[in-house]
């Protein structure tokens, strides 16, 4: 009698678990509000930084883009995106943030694999990703999610493509803006697909994909988060070249033999002090997110204020922020972030203004700030190490114009050689 019993219980144990995931691998996943969906890891797992771009609201402000009219709006769609991670590992999972859709997003599937050129990928590489062993999931408006994990060896500064599938209409998208790497669109459903030939469209900027996060790596002492606006997210560097300053730093840490994640979270146009609908939330009010909330960081180099200095000289159809914002008040918002990083025992690196002689908002009210705020960034003591990116980047002739063999052409933005002279001003010790 008890032994029939038990050969019951487990074959209703059985079927219950065969049932179970049969409804699993057909159904829908769902995340919950602000917060990401549980991801089913081995005990023990411990997952890294590869890559990280910061969330915006839906804008059209920057070249052509897909955020304001979203996906999958008349037909199904398939999004493929390119990243390079900076750090390596044997399996890897993917966040997706919903942060400022209206309603629900649905991804009906999703692939991941190594990048073989354009649209195309390593077919051997390719991989599906779930949700909570769900094919696809629905992102809450206001919500993000996380994938499982998803057996793909990557190497470090490797370059990755995720690649989502909707099958109805997504509303504006969550997106950043300025990505300097081409994003791939194609009508019908192609996650699966080895060539890139169906994905006719592009754009230069990243659709709900925040994060590539890898598991299975070498140990290494810690992220580097690179926190600033439009100098920091890559404006004038080459497109698809990964030449931005934050690429080039990690680029220098290896061949140090120092390898370690560096996470790019600039967003063009960002400022210390106020939000925009087309340059991000305010510097405090996206740092826990954007830098406290990302693994294993160990210091963030802070290079933030020439867009709050340079609004108050021009009126742009974009922002309008308050008609001046003093040096004074620049320097509060360091030390709010200062005070943020501290409080997680994370090593805050101070990177001075850049100059920018000849921009259209600089002058003489405009550069006396950058001096009194960069002589405060140098001599405070507030940071815990200081990059002098002002003086690395100088025209020789004249220490208020960038160097003519680091311009982007506009005076204030650097080149590809520009970024790396950032990147060569960084002591690594200071890290």
């Amino acid at each position: 009698m008890r032994l029939s019993t038990l050969r019951l219980s487990a074959s209703l144990l059985a079927l219950t678990t065969v049932m179970a995931a049969s409804m699993a691998a057909s159904g829908t996943a769902t995340a919950r509000p602000g917060g990401p969906a549980a991801g089913r890891d081995r005990p023990g797992t411990v997952w890294s930084a590869g890559w990280a771009a910061p969330v915006q609201r839906p804008s059209s402000g920057f070249e052509k883009n897909w955020a304001e009219s979203g996906f999958a709006e008349h037909t199904a769609q398939t999004l493929r995106q390119v990243v390079r991670v900076t750090d390596g590992g044997t399996a890897a999972r993917i966040r997706l943030s919903n942060r400022y859709g209206t309603t629900p997003l649905r991804i009906a599937g999703a692939t991941i694999a190594r990048t073989a050129h354009g649209a195309a990928v390593n077919g051997a590489s390719l991989r599906p990703l779930t949700f909570g062993h769900r094919r696809s999931v629905e992102v809450p408006a206001g919500g993000e999610t996380v994938s499982d994990a998803a057996p793909l060896r990557v190497a470090a500064r490797q370059a990755v493509t995720v690649t989502l599938y909707f099958d109805r209409p997504t509303g504006p998208a969550t997106f950043h803006a300025q990505a300097y790497a081409s994003s791939f669109r194609a009508d019908g459903d192609h996650r699966a697909d080895r060539a890139g030939a169906a994905f006719a469209e592009t754009t230069h900027s990243w659709y709900y994909l925040s994060d590539v996060e890898v598991t299975g790596g070498p140990r290494h002492p810690g992220t580097v988060v690179a926190f600033g606006d439009s100098i920091t997210d890559g404006f004038g560097s080459t497109y698809d070249a990964d030449h931005r300053w934050p690429d080039l730093l990690a680029e220098r840490l290896v061949a140090a033999g120092t390898p370690r994640p560096v996470l790019n979270s600039g967003i063009g146009g960002n400022l210390l002090l106020h939000d925009s609908a087309w340059y991000g939330d305010r510097a405090g009010a996206r740092f826990r997110r954007d830098v406290l909330d990302k693994p294993g960081v160990r210091s963030v180099i802070l290079l933030e204020g020439l867009n709050d200095i340079g609004f108050s000289e021009v009126d742009l159809p974009t922002y309008k922020p308050d008609p001046q914002v003093s040096a004074d008040e620049v320097i509060a918002g360091y030390r709010e972030l200062i005070a943020l990083a501290h409080a997680r025992g994370i090593k805050v690196i101070g990177g001075t203004i850049l100059p920018f002689k000849g921009a259209e908002y600089h002058t003489p009210r405009s550069e006396a700030k950058r001096a009194a705020i960069n002589e405060w960034i140098r001599a405070s003591g507030a940071f815990d190490a200081v990059v002098d990116f002002a003086q690395a980047m100088a025209a020789p002739s004249d220490p208020l114009r960038l160097n003519p063999a680091y311009d982007s052409g506009d005076f204030k933005h650097p080149n590809d050689a520009g970024y790396r002279r950032m990147a060569e001003a960084v002591d690594l010790a200071t890290l």
